[in-house]
């Protein structure tokens, strides 16, 4: 059985989509009908997030930590605890491709770090050219890249378990994560190959995360461009 962990808080504009994107994946003919389960862990929301999940189809866990270092985990716990032999993580306001757990297992790792993308830059308003700019500027979406993403990994169920899962940190976990496995000596799969998309809010949900990184690499640039509405907006990158 494959799992699919996605930690969420208050996420209930975006979580239906997410779980419908991760079934799409879940229901790719080159899995040959394994069985998948989508498990999103509620940590600490007092929107209709859960409601939303479990309408999409996904079990939900509750926790009232606000880590998502515990949420990930809750939600791995409930999968190797149902069989699964496969974990891929993703996030709340992430849309994985079709092919995205396919992908992850034909690499043949103990781990898959994927890379992600972003669609739509509206968020920015007028910066949104720029925060693409500075995104495609200083971001390696190739294979062989080094970053780690919550939002695109995948791990065995025996690395998991070797390397002691998530720990209960706010942020960083996957960083983590892949630092014991690596110190262990897993086969990690730096890979632009399993395709996610995530979003580039400025709103982020956890503290140090991508969101943060994204908008911190804008505000450092900004008081140095010249003026926006003059200067058009940049092409979006394709997919």
């Amino acid at each position: 059985m494959i799992g699919i962990a996605i930690p969420a808080h208050n996420e209930e504009q975006n979580i239906a989509t997410a779980v419908a994107a991760a079934w799409r994946a879940a229901s790719h003919p080159d899995l040959h009908g394994e069985e998948c389960r989508v498990v999103v862990a509620l940590d600490h929301c007092c929107d209709a997030t859960g409601t939303q999940a479990r309408e999409a189809g996904a079990w939900t866990v509750d926790l009232a930590a606000r880590s998502v270092g515990q949420a990930r985990a809750m939600a791995a716990n409930v999968l190797l605890a149902a069989g699964a032999r496969w974990l891929a993580f993703t996030d709340a306001d992430t849309v994985v491709s079709e092919g995205w757990l396919v992908q992850q297992l034909a690499l043949g790792a103990d781990a898959v770090c994927g890379s992600v993308a972003v669609q739509d830059w509206s968020c920015h308003g007028s910066h949104a050219a720029y925060a693409q700019a500075c995104f495609e500027a200083t971001y390696r979406d190739v294979d062989g890249h080094r970053h780690v993403h919550g939002a695109n990994l995948g791990v065995s169920a025996q690395a998991y378990l070797r390397a002691g899962g998530f720990a209960p940190l706010g942020c960083h976990e996957d960083v983590a994560l892949v630092r014991t496995l690596q110190a262990q000596g897993a086969r990690i799969a730096w890979s632009a190959q399993p395709r996610v998309w995530t979003s580039a809010r400025r709103q982020a949900r956890v503290r140090g995360g991508f969101g943060d990184t994204l908008c911190a690499a804008l505000d450092a640039v900004l008081p140095s461009l010249p003026s926006l509405p003059s200067l058009p907006a940049l092409p979006v990158a394709p997919g």
